[in-house]
């Protein structure tokens, strides 16, 4: 589901860690819509904006360790 939002962070990571370094971005539809210095605050702010499972949080720092691929979902089983 946010398949090309996490393709897009890793394919312009070093771009993004020039301008975003250390903050949390939201990306949706391939583009950055939001940079905050805490998860909480980039999830509640990003919730009222967009449905859930629409867009990701990606802490931005440098390195392929840097990064994990999570994705929650508001899915009930």
């Amino acid at each position: 589901m946010l398949e090309r939002e996490f393709k897009y962070y890793i394919d312009n990571q070093t771009d993004l860690v020039e301008k975003y370094n250390n903050r949390f971005i939201v990306i949706k539809d391939e583009s950055v819509v939001g940079a905050y210095d805490d998860e909480l605050t980039a999830y509640l702010e990003s919730k009222k904006k967009y449905p859930l499972g629409t867009f990701l949080i990606q802490h931005c720092q440098a390195g392929k360790e840097s990064y994990t691929q999570v994705f929650h979902s508001n899915a009930i089983f």
